[in-house]
């Protein structure tokens, strides 16, 4: 699949992707992924997950702030006490570590990060990098392997 983007024809015009532009790819137990928007120079990548519950994303540390808005159902981070709940906002400062585990079916969460995810094994150790061209794609190659067209992803 060849990567489309879907850059602003000049730097004031905005871009509009509606709610059924981009779809849903299938990541494993119905948890499911999109990507919204890619920009190579500032590290950016803004995705939209779909948790069931039980699944956990392994332990990470973010070398770039995280900015998450929970849209429906509930999650948490095994490091803390607090529940992200719809309507919540979170706000992650660069080197923070945790890990994601989901508590609710269909639980929808944004996610805006700069910089990589370092996933890190059970000492601590780098066991593997998560970055937004990575994730660009293995969304192509998703929406490929599932029958969707390309999908048209801001990228810059």
């Amino acid at each position: 699949m060849a990567t489309q983007s879907v850059p602003a024809s000049s730097p004031e015009e905005a871009v509009h992707i509606g709610r059924d532009d981009l779809p849903w790819v299938e990541i494993g137990n119905g948890n499911k992924l999109r990507v919204l928007q890619i920009k190579h120079g500032e590290g950016l990548w803004i995705v939209e997950n779909i948790f069931q519950d039980g699944w956990e994303v392994p332990t990470h540390k973010h070398t770039g702030p995280v900015w998450g808005f929970t849209v429906s159902g509930a999650w948490k981070y095994k490091e803390y006490d607090y529940v992200n709940r719809a309507g919540s906002y979170l706000y992650e400062p660069a080197g923070s570590v945790h890990t994601l585990q989901c508590i609710e079916d269909g639980t929808q969460v944004w996610f805006h990060m700069t910089g990589v995810n370092l996933n890190l094994n059970a000492t601590g150790e780098i066991e593997s990098v998560s970055d937004g061209p990575g994730t660009l794609q293995a969304y192509y190659a998703l929406c490929e392997a599932q029958g969707f067209p390309e999908p048209r992803v801001i990228v810059e």
